[in-house]
């Protein structure tokens, strides 16, 4: 479409378009072969890809985040990989909004578009758009923040859990501030945020949206999984978590408590062997495979497939879906 013929409005997101950009989705849990696969789509169909990935956003985190190689990005051209540095906010709302302006210009040079990723939060904030919720109470805020620093993240994951179990099984248990958003609207207005959730929606529909989701036997992915963790660890992740701390990068910070960064910091914090945070690490992985695939299997627009079983009906959906 030339340049120039975005003419319809979407007032919510301020963008204009004669006809919705159109994306084709590829998700599913780690490990499961995304980024292979798309690479490979993106070369058939000359498209660019936007990352949908929670944690390649953030620069010098390469390994233990599965990027893309630089190889790989010089073959086609990758949107929101290394966007901020690890002790740099970034969340939903951020990756929306970058992603969505980077959508419209790709659709307005008449490219086409793949978004890669597992994170579902991501991905449902692009397609179905964002709950805002109640404004915040600055004295319920100051009381979860000294519960925190007395009692730790576990105190308030616990107590969202009671009051909120839906929240809690979509939230990560050491993810800060959406625990605390969360308690923190809960005990602003007396219900809880997955209540104002379902009632907002999601319908700030900005796409025409094609939803393609990888799957595998749960054996076969768990021993990609296995073999993952391990080239992870034959790569480097050790090393990489060491140099990220050299730099000033704390430990504790969010994506540092992520799959892998946070078990390599138990070992460098003496609290367990390599061997052992090697083995959490495979364990977590797998938990983090469960809820991905649980979070995805709620959405009826995604169809199935095997990465490689069913590589052809993946690229006739997205032919079709193109054409």
């Amino acid at each position: 479409m030339p340049r120039g013929s975005w003419v319809t409005p979407f007032p919510q997101s301020g963008y204009f378009a004669a006809v919705k950009p159109k994306l084709a989705i590829v998700l599913g849990p780690t490990a499961v072969g995304k980024s292979d696969t798309v690479l490979d789509l993106a070369l058939q169909s000359d498209a660019e890809i936007i990352s949908a990935d929670s944690q390649q956003v953030y620069r010098h985190m390469d390994i233990g985040t599965a990027k893309p190689s630089r190889e790989q990005r010089e073959k086609i051209p990758h949107h929101l990989i290394d966007v901020v540095d690890p002790n740099e906010e970034f969340n939903a709302a951020m990756f929306r909004n970058l992603a969505t302006e980077i959508a419209y210009n790709l659709a307005d040079r008449g490219k086409r578009i793949i978004v890669c990723g597992g994170t579902g939060l991501y991905i449902k904030a692009l397609t179905k758009g964002l709950f805002a919720g109640p404004g915040g109470d600055p004295q319920i805020r100051q009381a979860l923040e000294w519960e925190l620093e007395e009692y730790g993240i576990d105190s308030l994951y616990h107590r969202l859990e009671q009051v909120d179990p839906e929240s809690a099984a979509r939230i990560h248990p050491h993810d800060r501030q959406r625990i605390g958003r969360a308690l923190e609207v809960y005990h602003a207005t007396g219900r809880r945020i997955s209540e104002w959730q379902s009632e907002h929606g999601f319908n700030d529909l900005l796409f025409d949206v094609l939803k393609v989701g990888l799957e595998r036997q749960r054996t076969e992915l768990y021993d990609r999984i296995e073999r993952r963790c391990e080239f992870m660890i034959q790569s480097g992740l050790l090393d990489e978590v060491k140099k990220l701390v050299e730099m000033g990068y704390g430990l504790d910070l969010k994506p540092m408590q992520s799959v892998g960064y946070r078990h390599m910091g138990l070992f460098l914090r003496g609290r367990m062997s390599l061997d052992n945070a090697v083995h959490l690490m495979k364990r977590d992985t797998r938990r983090l495979a469960k809820r991905q695939f649980t979070w995805f299997r709620g959405d009826p627009e995604i169809r199935w497939f095997h990465p490689e079983n069913q590589r052809g009906n993946i690229e006739d959906a997205l032919r079709r879906f193109f054409d």
